[in-house]
């Protein structure tokens, strides 16, 4: 039982170092955003329909259903186009330290979808979290693109978490993640189509190692880690999972460090507001977890 448990929670940071590794991934790949996320869910999606066949699974929805889980899969398209772009603009510490101002997203956002009251430390974090996202600005003016397409990456990933935490309860990560990505790419080829460059041979012709990089990208980072993260949750509280993947920016930003040390090089201040957003968004963690477990002993 305890190895299982172990097992469990490595298997667990595994998925959170495979989350920061996405934005290595972004850096590496060469081609811009939208046919990066493109690809991304094109490759995540025959992958996961050779799942489903596999596994037999039933993916038959009702059209309302069909609609809702539409709307998640545009939404997280739209998040990773802003990250990865924001990466484009600025490079992946930016990217990542803005990612994390999700959370203050969150204190908006839930009290809205859950029709509950606002609570007074997430008012304070949220101020500490503008703080921080000020003081990086203020000292890497150059990278504000970055740090607007970061912001908006973390707002989309937020409503889509909102979204997506009620789609869970009733259908598996399989089912919820096929129609989410279908709706994804449909939307991203239209936008292609109409507004970009369209589907061109130059659009088919990608390096050797854009190919390598597009599919670890889509299978272990994206279909793997979907599929595996429900698993995982079943054997672990939340408090462990919220709280590990709250360390996803830590883990980007250690390896694009290592990874790219010219170009990640940032200033004392961006290192200072990074801390700031980062141990808000860990101790946000804590205190929201700690304050259920009382609920549920009470």
């Amino acid at each position: 039982m305890q190895k299982d448990k172990l097992k469990n929670y490595l298997h667990l940071h595994l998925l959170v170092f495979i989350a920061g590794f996405t934005a290595i991934l972004g850096e590496l790949i060469s081609i811009n955003a939208v046919p990066l996320v493109w690809y991304r869910m094109v490759i995540a999606t025959i992958l996961m329909i050779l799942f489903i066949k596999f596994r037999k699974i039933n993916i038959t929805i009702n059209l309302k259903t069909f609609v809702k889980f539409s709307i998640a899969g545009i939404i997280i398209a739209l998040h990773w186009i802003a990250f990865f772009e924001s990466i484009k603009q600025s490079n992946i510490s930016i990217a990542l330290a803005m990612f994390s101002t999700g959370a203050f997203f969150a204190a908006l956002i839930e009290p809205i979808f859950f029709k509950r009251k606002i609570i007074w430390y997430e008012i304070l974090f949220g101020i500490l979290i503008i703080f921080g996202v000020l003081l990086i600005t203020k000292a890497e003016l150059q990278y504000i693109n970055g740090i607007v397409l970061g912001i908006s990456a973390a707002l989309f990933s937020t409503l889509f978490a909102v979204i997506n935490g009620k789609f869970v309860k009733r259908y598996s990560a399989s089912v919820i993640s096929f129609y989410e990505f279908i709706s994804g790419i449909f939307f991203i080829s239209i936008f292609i189509i109409f507004f970009g460059e369209g589907f061109s041979f130059q659009f088919f012709s990608l390096s050797v190692s854009d190919w390598t990089y597009l599919f670890i990208l889509a299978s272990i980072c994206t279909a793997y880690a979907f599929i595996v993260a429900v698993h995982v949750m079943k054997y672990i509280s939340p408090y462990t999972v919220v709280l590990s993947y709250n360390l996803e920016p830590v883990y980007g930003i250690v390896l694009a460090i290592i990874l790219f040390p010219q170009k990640e090089k940032m200033s004392t201040e961006f290192y200072i507001g990074a801390v700031i957003i980062i141990s808000t968004v860990i101790l946000n963690g804590i205190l929201k977890n700690s304050n259920k477990l009382k609920r549920r002993v009470s």
